[in-house]
């Protein structure tokens, strides 16, 4: 049994780590995340340091386009300095797979409305999904969630406090417009281990 509790109003893949990241119509979610996802980082090309946006805010506004020297030509020019793309066998991934964030929340951080030491940054989320009014994606910690063919655990909070981090239970594909259910307990199975700590904001 489900309880439909929003839709999907955006996918986003973020190809390389800290840059900005490109709306899709559909992805597929394996058991590590978006398929795609955070597979690439940008690293100094004389140093082989990682440069990250904390310390280059000007990588948030470059777009990756897929095509790695176009890219990598870019972020020379927007950067000042040599740099190159490092692939990783794997996602680059934070915190968890995926990263959900409602509508109401991202509107509400625009307008500055955010609990104490929680950001109103862009919450470089994957799934951009509409509620109802006065619903809260926080209210899922713990719970599982079916977004489309995929089926996640929402874990916890960020730091920043936007939005909601979630492991995959299933994988397949979501769609902008697919439904996003909530799992009744008893469909989500016994065997799911207990409610996750919330990290507080």
């Amino acid at each position: 049994m489900t309880d439909v509790v929003g839709r999907v109003e955006q996918v986003t893949v973020y190809p390389v780590k800290s840059l900005a990241g490109r709306t899709v119509r559909e992805a597929e979610v394996g058991p590590e995340g978006l398929v795609g996802d955070r597979v690439w980082t940008v690293v100094d090309a004389t140093t082989g340091e990682r440069v990250t946006v904390k310390s280059t805010p000007a990588m948030a506004e470059v777009v990756a386009t897929g095509d790695d020297e176009a890219d990598t030509i870019t972020l020379t020019e927007v950067l000042g300095r040599p740099v190159r793309l490092e692939r990783s066998g794997a996602p680059q991934v934070d915190a968890a797979a995926v990263h959900l964030v409602s509508r109401a929340a991202v509107a509400r951080a625009a307008a500055g409305d955010v609990p104490e030491g929680c950001s109103a940054d862009d919450p470089r989320a994957n799934l951009l999904v509409d509620l109802p009014d006065g619903a809260d994606e926080r209210d899922w910690t713990g719970r599982t969630l079916r977004v489309g063919e995929v089926e996640v655990e929402v874990t916890r909070t960020p730091k920043h406090c936007l939005g909601v981090y979630a492991e995959v239970r299933r994988p397949g594909r979501v769609r902008v417009g697919d439904r996003v259910e909530l799992v009744a307990s008893r469909e989500a199975g016994a065997g799911q281990a207990a409610g996750p700590t919330v990290v507080p904001g």
